[in-house]
């Protein structure tokens, strides 16, 4: 049987608030939690999942690990996240295709531009 990702852990101080951010940023859906852990994912039951885990230490640095996202529109998600409380990061990207972004504790993650119909190759869940 092959390894498969289960879901990705973030560490947060505020796991309730954070994970509320991503299932709106994501129309995921919330799949169980507690006080110290949320686990967010799709709601067509794929292993696509967030799980938010409570942490007293805050972030430090830059992240060693974060999210790519590709959406229809670039423009129109980055809007959309900052609506949602996300925030644009200058780190020394230059002239990208992407936008660095933030989300409300701080962890970075990239909006990228969206794919031309030739690069539309789906690489499986």
């Amino acid at each position: 049987m092959p390894l498969v990702i289960d879901w990705v852990t973030i560490d947060s101080p505020h796991p309730r608030g954070l994970a509320d951010f991503w299932r709106r940023a994501l129309d995921y859906e919330e799949i169980e939690a507690d006080d110290d852990e949320v686990l967010i994912g799709p709601g067509d039951g794929s292993r696509r999942r967030l799980l938010f885990f409570k942490v007293d230490d805050p972030k430090r640095g830059k992240n060693r690990l974060h999210l790519d996202l590709r959406p229809a529109d670039r423009d129109a998600e980055v809007a959309r996240l900052v609506g949602l409380g996300a925030t644009t990061v200058d780190i020394g990207q230059d002239d990208v295709a992407w936008v660095v972004m933030a989300d409300p504790d701080g962890n970075e993650f990239c909006v990228l531009r969206a794919l031309r119909p030739e690069e539309n190759v789906r690489w499986g869940d």
